[in-house]
């Protein structure tokens, strides 16, 4: 069996709150990987997650690029996306464009998507970025 894991319960084994919330996540992700069965996180709840820990527990960039990082190298739990790769972006904390815009295109370059459209100048620097009113 392939399990998908949503951002309540990636948050909740990130921070550890409420405790009796993470202790249930740990105790299933436990028992998946202990079953054999893989763990996979989508790159909607790995960003859902960069916001949540920044905006709802006050977390820096990167503390939470770390805690990302961290969660995605833990044995049996894989990102089924375009995030693991971005997470590997140098300077990735400050770079312009940030996490979510980097993700989203990686995600159409991926997927054979030839421009991407924009307001966000920063992107500009990316390959096949079409920075609107610019």
């Amino acid at each position: 069996m392939i399990v998908g894991l949503d951002t309540s319960v990636v948050v909740r084994l990130l921070s550890g709150e409420p405790r009796h919330l993470a202790l249930a996540a740990l105790r299933y992700v436990e028992e998946r990987r202990d079953a054999g069965d893989p763990i996979r996180v989508s790159d909607w709840v790995l960003a859902e997650t960069y916001y949540a820990f920044q905006h709802h527990y006050g977390a820096s960039k990167q503390d939470t690029l770390d805690a990302l990082r961290s969660f995605l190298s833990t044995e049996g739990i894989e990102g089924d996306g375009e995030v693991p790769a971005v997470l590997d972006t140098a300077g990735l904390a400050s770079a312009k464009p940030g996490f979510v815009n980097r993700v989203i295109h990686a995600h159409y370059q991926r997927g054979g998507v030839d421009e991407m459209a924009t307001f966000e100048r920063a992107a500009a620097k990316l390959p096949g970025v079409n920075v609107l009113g610019a």
